[in-house]
């Protein structure tokens, strides 16, 4: 079972190397990136500029990794097409 932010050491700090993927941070976000399809060109400035590398391109859809990504908006504010918005 992966552990959400309740069950990581005091300070966030992940002591074992590499095993960030059993740790959900996801939990910590208040708003999370909905994407519009639609408006969508497929630029990958989101998959670049997200600092948590949550953001991926799948069978022609951006597609967000809710267990990890922690709701910054950066994707929302790097759009040109507005295609993103924080709910």
């Amino acid at each position: 079972m992966k552990k959400n932010w309740k069950d990581i050491p005091i300070g966030g700090i992940i002591q074992q190397a590499g095993n960030s993927k059993e740790n959900r941070t996801g939990s910590w976000s208040k708003k999370t990136p909905t994407i519009d399809q639609e408006k969508c060109i497929k630029c990958q400035k989101c998959i670049i500029n997200c600092p948590e590398k949550v953001i991926s391109l799948s069978d022609s859809k951006i597609k967000v990794d809710s267990d990890y990504c922690k709701g910054c908006g950066l994707c929302a504010d790097i759009c040109p097409k507005a295609a993103i918005t924080m709910k």
